[in-house]
């Protein structure tokens, strides 16, 4: 069964933290479409669930993103946790190619 995660774009001017605050796990999107990274935002408990399940660098992750019509596959790139707390700080995704 393949991994799914749905993410929505990050509010433009938003900080870190208070994203962090309310639930929310910073992310980026690199490497689809040859374009520049998407900064985009993922519920703090998805991404719990999905780090219990994927492997960075490993796991294929359907990602969706319904405010821009994109899905496509794509790996967990790296995933920083915070030093003392040990929870996720901030995820990256690549995109893969398709085919």
């Amino acid at each position: 069964m393949p991994l799914t995660v749905e993410t929505k774009k990050r509010p433009e001017g938003s900080k870190p933290n208070a994203l962090r605050r309310s639930g929310l796990i910073p992310a980026n999107l690199y490497g689809h479409n040859g374009r520049e990274s998407i900064s985009l935002v993922v519920d703090a408990k998805v991404v719990e669930r999905l780090l219990k399940a994927a492997a960075v660098k490993k796991t294929e992750i359907e990602l969706n993103i319904p405010e821009l019509q994109w899905t496509g596959k794509t790996v967990l790139q790296e995933v920083q946790v915070h030093p003392a707390k040990g929870t996720p700080y901030h995820i990256s995704f690549l995109a893969t190619a398709k085919g």
